[in-house]
């Protein structure tokens, strides 16, 4: 990761933001089509509507005032959160900014006393799937499906906060 890049909360701004980046990197790199931007857009805009600060929150990685990557975490229940949107920019990859955000879904969601972070992913997104691996997290079940315009294979990992 760059020296001097900072985790900031989220602004006025950065939904749209992160829901454009998405779409475009996906698109361009994936050929996904407008239908993953839109899911990105939801899942975001259902993020700040029902924003809850004490067992919710969303980090916005920004280096020399722009964003380079951004990550949420999502109360699913009082023992389970979610990891959701993790992404980072295409010049700021390999340089553990990923592994920092999820690092920090983790910290904040053992602080909040949960007992389980779960995501979905895709299997084609093997950098994501190494940081997720890398941190801990156990692949729980897989399935095809037929997304933005692709035949793709979910994937579900977990990982336990127990200590």
């Amino acid at each position: 990761m760059k020296k001097g890049t900072v985790l900031r909360p989220l602004q006025v701004g950065d939904i749209g933001w992160v829901a454009h980046r998405q779409g475009l990197l996906y698109a361009q790199e994936y050929g996904w089509g407008g239908t993953f931007e839109a899911l990105v857009a939801e899942i975001a805009a259902q993020f700040v509507k029902n924003f809850d600060p004490e067992n919710e929150c969303a980090w916005i990685a920004e280096f020399e005032g722009r964003v380079m990557g951004s990550v949420f975490l999502v109360k699913v229940s009082d023992i389970e959160a979610k990891l959701r949107l993790l992404y980072v920019e295409p010049e700021a990859r390999g340089t553990g900014l990923g592994r920092r955000l999820t690092d920090e879904c983790i910290a904040f969601a053992k602080d909040r006393g949960y007992q389980k972070l779960s995501l979905w992913t895709n299997d084609i997104l093997h950098a994501a799937r190494h940081i997720y691996q890398q941190a801990g997290f156990v692949l729980v079940s897989e399935e095809s499906h037929h997304s933005f315009g692709h035949d793709l294979v979910g994937q579900y990992w977990a990982l336990d906060l127990r200590d």
